[in-house]
């Protein structure tokens, strides 16, 4: 298990409430009630019930509103991870010290490139001897049964990715979806038809026309976050 991540000193504290999408208001361990950014506007569906054991980050700076910044929560002993601006930083440490040898092997590394048909941006391209590999991440906090579940709400977004990457598979360019799993205890991983089943099916079509989906595992803990390796897909 190899930590690619270092959290800054966290503080740990109980959830009171999550309004507005980015304000948490935490109760910390020492009876002090703050409110805290939460990076992730999404419906955090199982990871934002009131009452949680969250973690924070504590940096205040003066091109912040807020000085706390909702990192975590701890679900059955399992912290996950749900601050969303994360996932592409320790993905990109990976890809510049080429830690992810599913991708194999390239010369350079470009991040938010404008891409595809629909005016999107992907989050990574890597480049090599004149073939391209454009990389789109998505971190997942959804877990059932030990599998890891993308996305845990409808995403016209996350949608229009699909049909961008399935748009640039060719003879000189390939096509990935990262799911970064940011939580230890999933081992497998499947799309979210039940909230979403038009992304489900387009993630089906996807892999048809060659996008290449890789699920990667994380465990974290108040200290940082670790890759664990390739969960398992399963298609639904």
């Amino acid at each position: 298990m190899q930590q690619v991540y270092t959290f800054p000193p966290l503080r740990t504290g109980k959830l009171l409430r999550r309004y507005k999408r980015f304000l948490a208001d935490i109760e910390l361990e020492d009876g002090q009630v703050i409110t805290a950014h939460c990076a992730n506007t999404g419906p955090m569906r199982g990871v934002s019930a009131v009452g949680s054991v969250v973690a924070v980050s504590h940096q205040p700076s003066s091109q912040r509103k807020l000085a706390y910044a909702w990192e975590m929560t701890l679900l059955e002993g399992v912290w996950v991870g749900i601050n969303t601006a994360l996932p592409n930083r320790v993905i990109g440490r990976l890809l510049a010290q080429k830690l992810l040898p599913e991708l194999g092997d390239y010369e350079e590394v470009k991040s938010e490139v404008l891409f595809g048909e629909e005016n999107s941006r992907v989050d990574f391209v890597l480049t090599n001897q004149g073939h391209t590999t454009f990389i789109e991440v998505k971190n997942t906090t959804w877990g059932k049964d030990c599998t890891a579940i993308f996305p845990d709400t409808v995403t016209s977004r996350g949608q229009k990715h699909l049909r961008e990457l399935m748009t640039v598979v060719g003879a000189y360019s390939s096509a990935v979806i990262l799911y970064f799993i940011s939580r230890k205890d999933c081992h497998q991983f499947r799309a979210g038809a039940e909230v979403d089943p038009a992304y489900a099916l387009l993630l089906r079509q996807a892999i048809t026309k060659g996008v290449r989906v890789l699920p990667c595992r994380f465990a974290l803990d108040l200290s940082g976050i670790y890759y664990l390796g390739l969960a398992t897909y399963v298609d639904v």
